[in-house]
């Protein structure tokens, strides 16, 4: 491969690592976890929880 070839695909394995990372996490319920520890978070700043 040419240096040209290999700069433009190094651009691109952070994007994979990220995908794949992204898939992983939404496959595991990650994003219902993360909110709802904003949620209780956020009531016991204000004093309800």
């Amino acid at each position: 491969m040419t240096k040209k070839k290999i700069k433009i695909a190094s651009r691109f394995i952070p994007l994979v690592f990220f995908l794949l990372l992204f898939m992983a996490g939404i496959s595991t319920n990650e994003p219902q976890r993360v909110m709802e520890q904003a949620w209780n978070i956020c009531l016991d700043c204000i004093g309800i929880g």
